[in-house]
């Protein structure tokens, strides 16, 4: 009621925003619905409190209990993750990255990453991103057939150009990496491996997806994905990563604060804090597990209606649709698809020829229906309701009455 009164129009827009979730799948893979507890403390006083520096080291005075938060968050990261230091204060995923960079690179050095057209991520070398503009980035790329990444082509890369720096890791590639054998292409021409975990980091927490954690020296990842938590990011380094470099945490910490970044938010570090609590509970095993049986569901399904998955599968929690064979862009099935009630993002498909802006793809994950509760019987109902407005655009209405039944028996979590 509070905010109704002091600010109405915004309060009605939380309200109509709220209400669009409770009626319709949410199925972008970067997406998720987080437990009323970490909501509940995003929101909290927390807010209000200047906390710059580290626990113990801070610049201002009264973080006597903010400096037991951020340490609770450090302890149950490096515990669930099982990794040696952990920095909580990365505001998001993308300044996570920066902070690798910015601690281990000078401008003009070379960095490898997987390219952005074959489901990397913008901060691994593309040259929008400040990774591509300001280092010399080496790109690699899924097989052409597969499209599951080269390996061979990755370790001719690195031995070619002896990257300083190397990223694992993806925004939309459905399959399980090889960490060890990056790790070993890495070592062998004296790099830094990052993985950017950003996506998986729910599945790895919950023990369905193999951890990077033996093979590479930095770990960075949002906390907002398949880790269910606030928007927030986190870096973390290695036992592998400490003996490359027992100064790596110390490098880190500096470039996060006061390098790149002011006041941490210890609102969002809390509600991390809540997340990783969560995460480490047999439920979030079982939660992590249901992702997976929901993605392969679906894609089974979806092949089902002659629908062509990129790679033929997924092992992860998202799958990659190429459309050209139903005729029609990304765009046009994300936009009707959102006409039904089911939310969605167009994607480029590696080799593309459609180009970024009108993309053959389309990009589907199951995280935030799983937290729903919805299972393999309701992933065969989705496949069908999106074969059907695909074939048919005027069924859109018709379905996102369907929807909206079918969200009602699956309600937000509260």
């Amino acid at each position: 009621m509070k905010l109704k009164n002091q600010d109405g129009q915004i309060a009605k827009l939380i309200e109509l925003e709220t209400q669009r979730q409770k009626e319709t799948l949410q199925m972008i893979a970067s997406e998720n619905h987080s437990s009323p507890a970490v909501r509940e403390a995003l929101g909290s006083l927390l807010t209000d409190k200047y906390a710059e520096g580290y626990p113990g080291k801070r610049y201002y005075g009264g973080n006597e209990f903010i400096d037991k938060v951020e340490n609770l968050c450090i302890d149950r990261a490096k515990k669930l993750f099982k990794v040696e230091h952990v920095n909580v204060q990365p505001h998001s995923g993308s300044p996570a990255n920066m902070a690798v960079y910015l601690s281990l690179c000078t401008p003009g050095d070379t960095i490898m990453g997987m390219a952005l057209d074959m489901g990397g991520h913008l901060t691994h070398g593309a040259k929008y991103s400040f990774s591509g503009k300001l280092f010399k980035s080496v790109q690699y790329h899924v097989d052409e057939k597969t499209y599951l990444v080269n390996y061979d082509e990755v370790e001719k890369l690195a031995k070619e150009h002896k990257p300083k720096l190397m990223w694992v890791g993806f925004s939309a590639y459905p399959r399980i990496l090889d960490w060890k054998r990056l790790g070993d292409i890495a070592d062998s021409v004296g790099a830094y491996l990052a993985a950017d975990i950003a996506h998986i980091a729910g599945l790895v927490a919950g023990g369905v997806h193999p951890s990077p954690v033996p093979y590479v020296h930095i770990i960075t990842t949002t906390t907002h994905k398949t880790l269910r938590g606030p928007r927030g990011g986190m870096i973390m380094v290695t036992k592998k990563g400490i003996q490359k470099d027992s100064e790596l945490p110390r490098k880190i910490d500096k470039t996060i604060f006061p390098g790149i970044q002011g006041g941490p938010h210890e609102n969002a570090i809390a509600a991390i804090a809540i997340c990783l609590k969560e995460a480490s509970l047999p439920a979030f095993k079982k939660y992590a597990k249901q992702i997976l049986l929901n993605a392969k569901a679906l894609a089974k399904a979806l092949q089902e209606y002659g629908f062509n998955i990129m790679s033929g599968g997924t092992e992860n929690h998202l799958l990659l649709i190429d459309l050209r064979n139903k005729n029609i862009t990304g765009i046009d099935a994300q936009n009707l698809l959102e006409a039904s009630g089911i939310s969605t993002n167009r994607n480029s498909i590696p080799y593309d020829p459609a180009g970024p802006f009108k993309p053959s793809g389309l990009r589907v994950g199951t995280p935030a229906i799983t937290t729903r509760g919805m299972k393999e019987k309701e992933m065969k109902m989705i496949a069908s309701w999106i074969d059907e407005v695909v074939a048919n655009p005027k069924a859109a209405k018709k379905i996102a009455q369907e929807v909206k039944k079918l969200c009602k028996k699956f309600p937000l979590p509260k």
